[in-house]
Parts: C-alpha cells; structure tokens; sequence
C-alpha cells in the first residue's frame, strides 16, 4: 500500500558514485534531495569493485613482498595467509566506506529512500521493496545513476560454484589451485593478478591481439612479459567457443588462428565487460531515449526529457568511478542552474580525453589521451618520450626496476595528447599528466618544472625531456 508521496527539487536514483557525489552537490547549492537506493550505499565500486579489489591486490601485494624477502637482507620461514581473513578484511573495508557515506548523506541533509525506484512519468517515480510499492516521489527534476552489472554470455552464465563474474571471485570461499580469467581489462587483469600472487596458476584469455586493448600497444605488450613473467599464461587473439563442467574442473574450447583449443581450470572468471542498468526503471514512461543499451546524455548530462539527467555507466564508456563522479558534479551544478543557484556560465562538459585510467594489477598500468597510434591516426606529427624505471634513483632503491613512462607531444604546439605508464606507483603519478592535460600545459612548462628528487615521478620530468632529445639519466 503506497504512503505519502514525497516531494523533492531533486530526486537521484542509485546511490553509487555518481549519485551519491551528485547528491551532496546539488545540496550544498541549496537543493532539497533525496535519493533512491535499492541495495547499498556506495554502489558496485564502494561494495563490488573499485575498493574491495584493492584491499584485495594490497594483500597479494604485501604476500608477493614477503616471498622476497631475501632481496632486502630478511629472512623468514613458514610464511603462510589466512584466505578467509583476506576475503574478510576486504568486506569490512567496504562496509566501513558505506557507512562513511551514510554519514554524508546526514550532514548534508539528503534523505535516503531504500528501495527500487521506476519512472510513472517524467515527475514522478515508485518506489518499491521486494516487489511491493511502499511510497511515491515527485521532483522537479531526475538523475538517474543507476549503473551497470557484469555482462553475460549466453550459454557461459555465471553461479557461484565455477563461473564467476567480479561478485563471486571477491567473496571466494577458498583460493582456486587453478582459474581461467576470460577478459583481460582492468577487471580481469586485476583478478589475474591477485589470484596469481595469492598461489593460483592463472591463465588469461583475450579477444583482441593485446591484453588491456585499450592502452598503448607498447605498455600492452610489457604488461603482458611481465604478467607471463609471473607465471600468468596468456592466450591472445582467443575466441571462446564453449564452457563446460568435466568432473571438478572447467574446461574452456577456445579458438586461436583457426585452431581449436582445451584448457582446464578449477574456476572461471567471466571479465567480459558491463551492461547498462536501463531495464525495469520506467524510462518507456518518458521521452528518454537509449541506444545500443545506454542512455542517450549530452555533454551536460541531459536527456531527451527535460527535467531528466543521467549519469556514470548508465551513459557509456569510459566505465569509470572518477568520470561518474564528475558526471555527478555537472549534472547537479546545470540542474541547481535552471533553478537560479548557480551560475551556468561556471559549468564545463567533460573532456574525455582528459580522463585517466588506472589498473592496479602487479605492475600498475595508467594512461591519459591518445594512444600512440590513434595520434598517428588522428594525421597529428609527434614527438614521444620515453623513461625506464631502471635508469630512476629512487625506483631501483625500492626494489622496482621494471616499469616504463612514455609520453606523446604534438610536435607542432607542444601539446601533451598521451601518457601510458606501467610500473610502481604510476596509478598515483598519472594525475601529475591529467592536471597538464586540463590546463594544456606544454612541452616546455613539463621541462622547467622541478621536481623533486629522488622520486619516481622524476620520470614524468625525464620522460618529456626525451621527447625533446635533452633527457639527463638515460
């Protein structure tokens, strides 16, 4: 039975990054706001991806160091880990983030409706739990954020016993002696990661001829000498055919150069990308428009219905926290706007090309802009720079030797249009090139820039004066 209908200037459904971001703008700019939120505050990434991985790969990380001691004068015996605590320590990591944003959500006085919010019309959406509908909500204007899940391949569906998609492989009930990661993204490139340096023998299948297709085929390729480096086996090019259940184990048919292929693994992680979260909520009770399953935005994140934006996976690649974040943050500022509260000429689209990405696998991989041969493609005549971690101070002393730093200057203005890392630490240093990006900073602003040494991110500085032919250590 359906209560009092609420009323709000702004109403956001899914209390993920976007939302939740967008949220605590839209009343700091005098918004009255409440958000709808179905499962838990904080999304796929708070919950199931962004920062349970990462207490995740901080474990396998400090369990790789401590089989390596012998490199920094230690020595220690019978070095064992306590899985279930690994798996554990991640979950309350989580649950101590949600709860932050609860208290968030309090300060800034925007009430939280638990429950599955779906579009009646362009002013008004249900809310139901379990099926049943308990309240109505009226807002002048909508954000829908409500994210995307795992995307399936028919006939490979997902179960918790050895199919797994991102869910089950974080909560694992024990480590896999063996595991065959389909996708090597940042998703699978993590859980491939983690996995093999917890003890599993990993094998990873990708589609496309590179793992992690979408960075610079150079940084692709050291990631990939370095994962096998590691003992990680790699199948590139790779279609999977079929999965099947033989006794214990999985076995994948893949097809490689026209040749038919078994391999074997006790689980299966299916890292085969996202799916937009546009079903079920309504949207055929509005003017919003999809397409190829993602909601139609523009720059501003305004949809085909007036008083409705959209925000983060909802709207497309790149499928990222920090981009849904920012989404958020213009959304809120254009709709606080058209209600006299801000001034609209202080709101900015995103520049895509500025937008890093970070994979936090072992080694780290990051990147801003253009791709060396998408520059090359885009008819622009470049210079690039390149420094190697073994040539850096501070790199070697800490026992991270391997790595790279490449950049990519447009030879006519000195604009900065790429930067691909993979090493130590570049998942941090990266955002010293996106500041450059968004302030088109120069070739010669990186040069006469000091920085300090010895540090890793003198690379950064080592790197552009290679492109110029005045490196100092290399």
């Amino acid at each position: 039975m359906t209560s009092h209908t609420k009323k709000f200037d702004l109403c956001i459904i899914g209390a993920g990054p976007g939302g939740y971001v967008a949220a605590i703008r839209a009343a700091q700019l005098g918004l009255k706001v409440g958000i709808v939120e179905a499962n838990h505050l904080g999304g796929i990434c708070l919950n199931w991806g962004c920062i349970p991985t990462k207490a995740l790969l901080k474990s396998s990380e400090v369990n790789h160091l401590l089989h390596n001691l012998d490199s920094f004068g230690f020595s220690a015996e019978k070095i064992k880990f306590d899985f279930t605590k690994i798996i554990e320590r991640s979950r309350i990591v989580s649950k101590r983030l949600s709860t932050g944003i609860s208290g968030l959500m309090k300060k800034n006085k925007i009430e939280v409706i638990d429950g599955f919010g779906k579009f009646l019309d362009s002013k008004k959406i249900s809310i139901s739990k379990d099926g049943k509908e308990f309240t109505q909500i009226e807002a002048t204007y909508f954000i829908i954020a409500t994210g995307a899940r795992a995307r399936v391949i028919p006939g490979m569906e997902p179960n918790a016993e050895n199919i797994w998609t991102y869910r089950e492989a974080m909560t694992a009930k024990a480590l896999p002696q063996s595991l065959l990661v389909v996708g090597s993204g940042a998703i699978g490139s993590e859980f491939a990661s983690f996995y093999r340096n917890m003890g599993s023998e990993v094998t990873l299948i990708e589609m496309a001829e590179n793992i992690l297709p979408v960075e610079d085929e150079e940084i692709s390729k050291l990631a990939r000498k370095s994962f096998e480096k590691q003992g990680i086996k790699i199948h590139a090019s790779a279609l999977l055919k079929s999965l099947k259940k033989d006794k214990d184990e999985m076995v994948a048919t893949i097809e490689i150069g026209g040749k038919i292929e078994e391999l074997k693994a006790e689980k299966v992680i299916m890292a085969v990308g996202i799916v937009a979260n546009v079903e079920n909520i309504g949207l055929e009770k509005t003017k919003v428009k999809t397409d190829k399953g993602r909601i139609v935005a523009n720059g501003y994140l305004e949809t085909a219905e007036a008083n409705i934006f959209a925000i983060g996976d909802v709207v497309g690649a790149p499928w990222l926290a920090h981009k849904a974040s920012h989404e958020g943050v213009i959304a809120a500022e254009k709709i606080a706007s058209k209600l006299g509260k801000y001034d609209a000429k202080k709101i900015h689209p995103i520049k895509v090309e500025n937008i890093p990405g970070c994979t936090y696998s072992m080694p780290q991989i990051a990147s801003v802009g253009l791709t060396e041969k998408k520059a090359i493609a885009a008819g622009k005549k470049i210079k690039v720079g390149r420094f190697p971690y073994a040539a850096n101070g501070k790199a070697i002393a800490a026992g991270e030797s391997e790595g790279l730093i490449k950049v990519i200057f447009d030879e006519k203005t000195g604009e900065l249009l790429g930067a691909h890392l993979i090493g130590a630490e570049v998942t941090e240093m990266i955002q010293g090139y996106v500041i450059a990006k968004q302030a088109e900073l120069t070739e010669e602003d990186l040069m006469h820039t000091i920085f300090a040494h010895p540090t890793m991110s003198e690379m950064m500085h080592e790197a552009a004066l290679d492109a110029y032919g005045k490196v100092i250590h290399f």
